[in-house]
């Protein structure tokens, strides 16, 4: 018989590598939200999910019931083949720890296939993440990377965290750039994905004294980030990063590949053309249709972005600020491994 297991327990498993995660709701439900690293084997596939529902409400729970068996029979080969794929102790979960659960639990052990059962399902791990974010009890020293659009703070980020530094990558999370064109060949997370991961990420660091991310705004994309980051800018370390320009075009050329997503870059300058001077947002958009990307890049930066980041350096104290003048992001790694070296030194001192 299959055993419940409760979000502690799993995910202290989880975090050992112990367990693997089986989202047994339909697709849609788990593209929408789900547990970090969780593979999908649906019950019920979209469409099958939508008829259930409307023989709920429309019929009868039994009636709905009857469907679902029906449903079931059919395809229950092949759901014990996609199981039996999976190696290693199991936990399936669906919405709130029910019914479809609890059926492919049940179904599973007859098959001779041990599988454990999240308590609460989903729900709970929701519920766990919301109170981890509300209660967080993480204290780093704090390094933010700030700079003018296009300095590569992302690349920066990213090689760091490759090399093992605590870094928060907010703009992964969120799967958004950050900017008005930030979802340009992207399909942004939701909030409840994006605290998932930052949940997970947090737990991965807390051993740490010290972290590493850039200065976002309070929105990024479809997501808000959480007060405490208030908080981490406040009293951090501000990294101002700057290169010079050709080289911050070629960033965004680079991570934005406009050629391949012409109609989105259009679509996104449009909705800032009325903020730029008149014959300059022209020129932009001339530009753009073009496709000569390095001109409307450069022009974007120079007459929109550029101020728009100075008003926002200037809340930063001084005394806070660390200004690097570097050619690219590769020597811009180097130099902010050395700001953080120094302060690891002093906290072993």
């Amino acid at each position: 018989m299959f055993s419940d297991i409760t979000i502690d327990k799993l995910l202290d498993l989880k975090s050992k590598n112990a367990m693997t995660l089986i989202d047994v709701r339909s697709p849609s439900e788990y593209r929408n939200s789900t547990i970090p690293g969780s593979m999908n084997i649906p019950l019920f596939n979209d469409e099958e999910r939508a008829e259930i529902g409307t023989i709920y409400k429309q019929i009868s729970p039994e009636a709905a019931e009857d469907r679902g068996l029906e449903i079931v029979s059919a395809k229950l080969p092949g759901f014990v083949r996609e199981f039996k794929k999976v190696e290693g102790e199991k936990t399936v979960f669906c919405w709130r720890g029910g019914m479809r659960s609890k059926t492919s639990a049940t179904l599973l052990d007859l098959a001779r296939i041990h599988v454990h059962r999240l308590e609460g399902g989903i729900r709970s791990y929701r519920k766990w993440v919301v109170d981890t974010l509300e209660h967080l009890d993480f204290h780093p020293e704090t390094f933010i990377l700030s700079g003018y659009t296009g300095t590569g703070k992302t690349i920066v980020l990213r090689e760091l965290q490759e090399q093992g530094y605590p870094v928060l990558d907010l703009e992964k999370m969120a799967n958004h750039r950050g900017s008005i064109f930030g979802q340009i060949g992207l399909a942004p997370n939701n909030q409840k994905t994006f605290e998932a991961l930052l949940v997970e990420r947090i737990g991965q660091i807390t051993d740490s004294k010290l972290v590493l991310f850039e200065a976002e705004s309070k929105r990024i994309g479809k997501v808000v980030l959480p007060p405490f980051f208030d908080e981490w800018k406040a009293k951090g370390t501000h990294i101002i990063i700057d290169m010079p320009i050709e080289e911050r075009v070629r960033n965004i050329l680079a991570d934005y590949d406009p050629w391949a997503h012409k109609e989105e870059s259009l679509e996104a300058f449009r909705r800032i053309k009325a903020r730029i001077h008149t014959p300059v947002a022209k020129e932009i958009e001339q530009a753009l249709v073009e496709e000569n990307f390095p001109l409307a890049v450069r022009l974007l930066l120079e007459y929109y972005y550029d101020s728009r980041y100075q008003h926002a350096a200037d809340q930063y104290a001084e005394n806070k600020k660390v200004q690097l003048t570097v050619a690219n992001a590769e020597e811009a790694v180097y130099a902010i491994k050395e700001i953080v070296s120094k302060k690891r030194i002093a906290y072993q001192g």
